[in-house]
């Protein structure tokens, strides 16, 4: 079998949520194949994707990979352009140790084709008694491309998805490359296999594990894990007291879990406000405790460990229709669709991390946009964000989790401690003006912050440069390092890429 086939002749192409869409789009597909060895099946793929650049080039037509397809933002959006479907080039190969180098666990890592979702990664390490330590909210991204745009982690001590990565496969049109840091991952013998240049460069990894779609096509990742472990949820509505921000800002994790659930020093705190009076009204609070790994726990659905975050979505029309009850349906919202998880008295329920998401539904009308901000700035940001957010009719809850700083030159969470504040629900109008109007008021209170890059950013050139200072500058060093030729380079551009100044 081909490991790239056309899809049809050339049309539209809508993403996952409905809310962007590629015009002229000449699709292509690329494949897993059936080798029995990793190496081996990327090393063909990788060619062949080499070929299939060159194809594009000689055709006049910039390329863009697209995996689930999941980024609500326009970042995987480019209209008279071939794109790359890489969904069915998902399968998963365990690392020997005759595959690393020494001194490097080959048991820990799992060599990933780039169009693999989280949910079959997850599961490819569960049955190794391995897992992942962080992920997002959902698990329907591929691998690569939450890696790609910088999806944040969710637990308190440990950064984003990306900080799994340990080595990439990218191919441009001069070269396939495997990229690793400087001390390097995978043995000699195995690279070559891969049919890849071997380039072991601290500062071209650190590019590479969050590319942003501009480095090229990345076809495989070798990704790390921990051993197996439990997780206990605690969800429940609780009335936040003011104070209780102070303890997040100053990471008093433990306090503000022996308030509101239990005694205990959580692994990950996540507190969705309704922003039309956040301390009057419940917040809807989510914990999770780690616990070591056991066999004999009673497996439980991800409805009963308190997953999904999608009821808000069917609250979009009445919320645009009624905005003088927007708080109050808010809330109800809130009561009947977050509220499902254990609560403190209920018996405890576990799961393993993976078994704690799920897939959620496509959302047509879904609006995503998040802010991510110094943990030590919240107590001070969050009020004034509520305020001027719900005075300018966002039709959402805001949602604050938190992070440690995470890998990756344009990694959103680039602060010591982060705070990620997302506002996620309903689109409307209304809803993507008060976002802006919180932008301009963070910017007004002079607070620093990042966005998240497949989300509704509202971003150009002069504002990543100035969110990202010296890491930006570098991050283009090493793709120019990459790519020498700015005719490569433009070839992995959209009108999107380009106004971030990532392609050009």
């Amino acid at each position: 079998m081909m490991p790239i086939v056309r899809l049809g002749d050339e049309g539209q192409w809508t993403n996952y949520h409905g809310t962007g869409r590629c015009e002229g789009a000449t699709r292509f597909a690329l494949r897993s194949g059936d080798a029995a060895r990793g190496r081996d099946e990327i090393a063909i793929a990788a060619k062949a994707v080499q070929d299939w650049l060159a194809q594009a080039r000689t055709a006049g037509r910039r390329v863009r990979p697209l995996g689930a397809g999941w980024s609500p933002s326009n970042i995987n959006i480019s209209s008279q352009s071939w794109l790359l479907h890489t969904r069915r080039f998902n399968r998963c190969f365990r690392a020997d140790a005759a595959d690393v180098r020494p001194g490097v666990d080959a048991g820990a890592l799992m060599l990933v084709e780039a169009g693999a979702l989280v949910d079959e990664v997850s599961d490819k390490f569960e049955e190794q008694g391995r897992s992942l330590w962080t992920s997002g909210a959902g698990n329907g991204q591929t691998f690569a491309g939450a890696c790609a745009t910088g999806t944040h982690g969710s637990m308190i001590a440990r950064g984003g998805i990306q900080d799994h990565v340990r080595a990439v496969q990218i191919v441009t049109p001069a070269g396939i490359y495997w990229i690793e840091p400087d001390a390097g991952v995978m043995s000699d013998a195995f690279i070559a296999a891969t049919g890849s240049t071997p380039v072991r460069d601290d500062a071209l990894f650190a590019a590479a594990q969050l590319p942003v779609g501009a480095l090229g096509i990345v076809t495989a990742l070798v990704v790390d894990s921990v051993p197996k472990f439990l997780v206990r949820p605690i969800q429940n509505l609780r009335k936040v007291e003011p104070a209780a921000l102070n303890w997040l800002a100053e990471g008093d994790f433990r306090r503000f879990s022996a308030t509101y659930a239990l005694d205990r020093n959580p692994d990950f705190v996540q507190m969705i406000v309704n922003p039309y009076k956040p301390f009057k009204r419940p917040a809807m609070l989510r914990f999770l405790y780690r616990e070591p790994w056991r066999e004999d726990y009673a497996r439980a659905t991800p409805a009963q460990l308190g997953a999904g975050y999608d009821a808000l979505s069917l609250l979009g029309r009445l919320l645009d229709d009624y905005p003088w009850a927007r708080g109050a349906l808010l809330q109800f919202a809130m009561k009947m669709g977050y509220a499902a998880g254990p609560d403190v008295d209920d018996p405890p329920v576990y799961g393993s991390w993976g078994e704690g998401l799920d897939t959620h539904r496509p959302l047509a009308d879904l609006f995503n946009a998040s802010v991510t901000i110094d943990r030590a700035d919240l107590a001070y940001a969050f009020e004034r964000i509520c305020t001027v957010y719900a005075r300018h009719g966002g039709s959402t809850v805001v949602t604050v989790r938190f992070m440690e700083r995470a890998q990756g030159l344009l990694a959103p969470a680039r602060f010591p401690h982060n705070a990620v504040i997302d506002f996620d629900g309903p689109r409307s109008r209304r809803t993507a003006d008060a976002y802006a109007r919180v932008v301009e008021c963070l910017d007004a209170e002079g607070i620093a912050f990042t966005r998240h890059w497949a989300k509704s950013c509202r971003l150009d050139a002069a504002r990543v440069a100035s969110d990202y200072g010296e890491d930006f500058r570098r991050w283009r060093a090493a793709r120019d390092r990459l790519m020498p030729d700015a005719a490569h380079r433009a070839l992995f551009g959209s009108a999107v890429l380009d106004g971030l100044g990532l392609t050009c």
